[in-house]
């Protein structure tokens, strides 16, 4: 869900430094074409694309509605990609609050459409987070919580949700059964890897607080053994209060923090303030909601992300 909240805020030199902030701007509708003869599949943004690809292989199509570059958070879909996707055999969404347009979407596809929807993270058990960011120990009111959307940021949901995808190939594709589950079974292992090495050496890391532009990084929090503490909300665009962004700069000199992280789809000028603020290092934790123009050139995908993702988490905890 895009969630724009602003609220009045006392004047300091860390919110002055952060009054304005650039996001990404919004894409336009998504390039791909539907190809006849294969399994056409529709995703809302790039985990969800990486999930289909890989088990899809190359008896799919799979066309990802948001481009390369674009804030997921900031995106909502044309009357284009509504006429792709009902003319496709399958949609794949992530679900929990993170496509706000996707009930408003879903209703407005033809009646006589053969879409097979799915929500990949049906099967995650969720997590709350605060939309301002600000810390759940300082935060009294309970109506302000909201499911966190980022699943896809721990591998461990990411092994869940790709089981997820693979079922509703198979439910979409019966001819193609055989296929599908061989490459799930490449993915699966690559992914259970993933998850080992993060296992491994997030358990050895002798720190485990970890400061964050975005609050994108509950799930692998949790399941990782961290503590996040994020300037910024579920959205990357709700804006933090004056006192929560000097209790979080208390924070990170009491317990020794030496980095903050921020991602490459928004504004790095806040968390670069807030490092000026506490004599810290700002380092990339990116939450892989998207690639960078860059990024897809190279080549790049949410494995090698994942992995520098994992190498930067090490040499912050140290």
């Amino acid at each position: 869900m895009v969630l724009k909240l602003f609220r009045p805020m006392a004047l300091s030199a860390i919110t002055l430094a952060f009054l304005v902030f650039i996001l990404a701007g919004c894409g336009s509708a998504s390039q791909g074409k539907l190809v006849e003869g294969k399994l056409n599949v529709v995703t809302s943004f790039y985990p969800l694309y990486f999930l289909a690809e890989q088990i899809g292989g190359s008896g799919a199509n799979v066309i990802n509605m948001i481009p390369a570059g674009v804030e997921p958070h900031d995106w909502s879909p044309k009357s284009r990609d509504l006429d792709t996707a009902s003319k496709a055999q399958l949609f794949l969404y992530n679900g929990a609050g993170l496509e706000g347009w996707v009930d408003d979407f879903l209703q407005g596809l033809p009646s006589d459409t053969k879409l097979m929807t799915v929500e990949a993270s049906k099967d995650i058990v969720k997590i709350s987070g605060n939309p301002e960011g600000h810390d759940d120990d300082h935060d009294d009111d309970e109506h302000s919580h909201h499911v966190d959307p980022h699943t896809w940021v721990s591998p461990k949901s990411m092994l869940i949700m790709a089981k997820t995808v693979l079922d509703q190939f198979v439910a979409a594709d019966q001819s193609h059964k055989s296929d599908y589950e061989a490459n799930y079974a490449k993915l699966q292992t690559k992914l259970t890897e993933l998850d080992d090495s993060y296992t491994k050496a997030l358990n050895a890391a002798p720190r485990k607080d970890i400061v964050t532009s975005h609050q994108a990084f509950g799930y692998l929090a949790r399941d990782y053994g961290l503590k996040q503490v994020a300037i910024m909300g579920l959205s990357p665009d709700a804006e933090p209060k004056a006192q929560d962004l000097l209790r979080i700069a208390k924070y990170v000199k009491d317990n020794g923090i030496k980095y903050i992280f921020f991602e490459e789809l928004v504004s790095d000028e806040l968390a670069k303030t807030l490092a000026r603020e506490a004599n810290v290092s700002t380092m990339v934790l990116n939450p892989l909601e998207g690639l960078t123009p860059e990024q897809e050139a190279k080549g790049e995908d949410y494995f090698s992300l994942m992995k520098a993702n994992l190498q930067n988490l090490v040499q912050a905890l140290q």
